[in-house]
């Protein structure tokens, strides 16, 4: 087997040519094809949440199933590497990496904050970082990586610093801005900042950040290392992990990539730290590195994994592949969010260059949404009553300040809408006309009934 699988390298079975670009784009009734599997009638606004996969790549998936069940033992020793090679190459091209050994495959998100704060978490507890040093964080990052801070990092003594950031935002020198005063509180005390976890684009609200410039910030401050918590962005924004520049670099596949779910890519920047780094579920690959420990944690569905090539094989039957299919959802998803603010009288949550393919629109003040239940009980009723799926987050007021307003008083509550290929004007319109109705109706969250 080690004679015959490349582990880190090329893959046998690795074609050197990359796939043409159809002459002729997919029409829209194939695209409505490819998406037939999903639930009918619903207005799905949210594809930023659990991604969306193609007929032809579950298809795909369905064959490396198959393969796996007929024959386990040919699987394992033949196909599984080689496979998993050739896909980590293709995340290689498309994120500018300079070497496949850069490039791991993992489940999501969460698996690799876990992975990089494991290696942080360690370095506490065996002294090598005091336990007054810290770890900078945004505020608004994803609950599972804080979960994964206060596992790792917190319990091992050391402490955290959360950066807030303003919502809605005007511009990026806001960010850039709160930033650093966040760096100078981190480094108080004589205190070290270990690590910077930055959001490319934060989940709630949905905000574009500008990682590059942070990451550089990071670079002249001192700081350790840099993680880029990139869930959403391959496949919604052009991805150069060399120009951004962080140690460690990940993003899910599933989201806006059209893999099944779950895939993501960690990319690790070649140095001394990366070499410590290591997957949480220990298989006998451990001590191989961290892309071959991670292609084997036992036996379980690796397929997610195996269809890279099936996913540039649909993509590029659209006008300009990936990039165009990026371009058009930023077009649309902003086209979308101002139809959305100008009928309910409302706002962006920020301008159209800080949003990919989600954007955060205000609801109107009549509804009253003043905590996170009521979020949750609109969320609820927009799905159950009008079939539509769309996140909403509650914007805590802070003290003093009255927020953006609308003619008839302080928007506190804000819609995530998300634009991918399957998403028609339909879609927008039955959300635009729910709220309205419920407006019309008089109606605040706390009056709504659900089921």
């Amino acid at each position: 087997m080690e004679h015959e699988d490349p582990r880190n390298g090329e893959s046998p079975h690795r074609s050197s040519k990359k796939p043409k670009f159809s002459s002729n784009y997919i029409p829209e009734s194939e695209i409505r094809d490819e998406f037939s599997h999903h639930q009918p009638r619903v207005a799905r606004i949210n594809n930023g949440s659990f991604g969306s996969c193609p007929g032809s790549v579950l298809a795909a998936q369905r064959r490396w199933q198959l393969q796996f069940l007929q024959q386990p033992d040919a699987f394992y020793f033949n196909t599984l590497r080689n496979g998993i090679t050739a896909s980590r190459m293709i995340i290689k091209d498309l994120i500018n990496a300079d070497h496949v050994d850069e490039v791991s495959l993992v489940d999501n998100a969460t698996t690799a904050a876990a992975i990089v704060l494991q290696q942080i978490g360690h370095s506490f507890a065996e002294g090598k970082f005091k336990k007054s040093d810290t770890v900078l964080m945004l505020h608004c990052a994803y609950q599972a990586v804080k979960k994964s801070i206060q596992a790792y990092v917190t319990r091992a003594g050391g402490s955290v610093v959360e950066v807030r950031l303003p919502f809605p935002v005007n511009s990026e020198e806001e960010i850039i801005s709160e930033f650093k005063k966040s760096i100078t509180e981190g480094k108080s005390n004589g205190r070290k900042i270990r690590l910077a976890i930055i959001d490319h684009i934060t989940s709630m609200p949905s905000v574009l950040i500008p990682v590059k410039e942070l990451v550089r910030v990071c670079r002249e401050e001192g700081i350790d290392q840099v993680f880029v918590d990139a869930a959403h962005a391959i496949g919604s924004l052009k991805v150069d992990v060399k120009e951004i520049g962080a140690d460690f670099y990940v993003s899910n596949l599933h989201k806006w990539f059209f893999c099944p779910p779950s895939v993501a890519f960690l990319h690790c920047k070649k140095s001394n730290a990366s070499s410590d780094v290591h997957h949480p579920v220990v298989s006998h690959e451990y001590g191989n590195g961290l892309p071959i420990e991670s292609s084997w944690i036992g036996t379980r569905d690796y397929s997610s994994q195996l269809v890279i090539h099936a996913v540039l094989e649909f993509v590029n039957r659209f006008e300009g592949g990936i990039e165009g299919i990026m371009e058009r959802n930023h077009e649309q998803v902003v086209k979308m969010g101002k139809m959305l603010a100008e009928s309910w009288g409302t706002n962006l949550g920020s301008p159209p260059e800080m949003c990919t393919a989600m954007i955060m629109v205000g609801l109107p003040s009549r509804l009253c949404l003043n905590n996170e239940e009521d979020a949750l009980r609109l969320r609820s009723y927009l799905r159950d009553c009008h079939e539509v799926e769309v996140p909403i987050f509650y914007q805590v007021p802070k003290d003093g300040e009255d927020g953006v307003r609308d003619n008839d008083g302080c928007i506190t509550g804000y819609l995530r809408i998300s634009h991918q290929v399957y998403n028609t004007l339909d879609d927008y319109e039955k959300l635009r006309d729910a709220i309205n109705q419920i407006v019309e109706d008089g109606k605040t969250c706390k009056m709504l009934c659900i089921g």
